[in-house]
């Protein structure tokens, strides 16, 4: 019997304007939506629309100061926050309902009502630092999900894994001294933003809870599934999580503009299939997958075709 596994998206996602010629655009989820609508998927998803994020919830994050600096920054925006990161009016809807998609799938993975989730949300997230923009990112997701997990179901032990071909700097630096969760990236090196070496491995308590798999240009699906089998699984079955969050850019595909690995959709699918093993083995199965990158619309649809199939099965 497939599992039930939820499509967290709202209408607000979509106002979050960075500008006409942003590559981080509305039309990401549109082409999402539509894909999933015409591959037949749809209606095999359990579809709930997520509310705001409490701005406490925000705070086990983010401190206040900065969340208020955030608003203001989008009521009177366009604001440009750094290079590539715009808050425009829409963005603080959509990007509290952002963290609140990932909050609210916990809830209700917690309940038994879903066994796992897909939250198809922008802005994006895994760059976000506790206390600055960057990287098409304002809050961080995944990162508010998984305190709040731990606050709210005391939880705890989460696993992050990332597989957007960028680095998640922001989630690597709020955890990075936490034995509590375990953060495993692999992403194309060096490459945007310039973290993620080998050699980043947490720090103090947090000392070996931060596993970096860094990549060449070229890397794809062997390489990926590789580090996903040699060093996610063997560790993260020693680690035995209550919880397992999927920072999931799709960017890390083969026809993607803003990168150069070569994922494929099989690829995905498998690697989703991996992390499944590991959260069936320790936490009934308890996954949410948070969208993060993704920049060829047709790739970008296929792709999360691919994993929700993987989720699905």
């Amino acid at each position: 019997m497939p599992r039930r596994i939820g499509f967290f998206y709202h209408p607000s996602f979509l106002q979050h304007d960075a500008g006409p010629a942003h590559p981080e655009s509305p039309l990401r989820l549109q082409a999402i939506c539509d894909h999933l609508r015409r591959a037949g998927l749809w209606g095999k998803l359990t579809h709930l629309e997520p509310t705001v994020a409490a701005l406490q919830t925000l705070e086990l994050v983010h401190p206040r100061a900065y969340i208020d600096a955030i608003q203001h920054a989008c009521e009177r925006g366009p604001t440009l926050l750094d290079p590539d990161t715009v808050a425009s009016p829409g963005s603080w809807s959509a990007a509290l309902r952002a963290a609140g998609a990932v909050s609210q799938a916990i809830d209700q993975l917690m309940t038994r009502n879903l066994e796992a989730a897909f939250c198809a949300v922008r802005p994006p997230g895994h760059h976000a630092l506790a206390d600055r923009a960057m990287g098409f990112c304002l809050f961080n997701n995944v990162a508010v999900g998984a305190r709040y997990a731990q606050r709210r179901h005391h939880l705890s032990r989460i696993l992050i894994v990332d597989w957007d071909v960028h680095h998640g700097n922001g989630t690597q630096a709020i955890f990075e001294e936490d034995s509590s969760v375990l953060y495993f990236s692999t992403h194309q090196y060096p490459f945007y933003p310039g973290t993620g070496s080998r050699e980043a491995r947490g720090r103090g308590q947090g000392e070996g809870f931060t596993i970096n798999v860094p990549l060449a240009a070229g890397a794809g699906d062997a390489e990926l599934l590789r580090a996903f089998r040699e060093e996610l699984r063997p560790k993260a079955l020693q680690f035995k999580p209550d919880l397992v969050l999927i920072s999931a850019g799709f960017d890390a595909h083969q026809d993607d503009p803003l990168a150069g690995l070569a994922v494929t959709e099989a690829g995905y699918a498998e690697l989703t299939r991996i992390v499944l093993e590991i959260a069936d083995t320790c936490c009934k199965g308890r996954i949410v997958s948070v969208l993060e990158g993704g920049y060829h619309l047709i790739a970008l649809g296929r792709s999360v075709e691919a994993h929700l199939r993987a989720l699905l099965e």
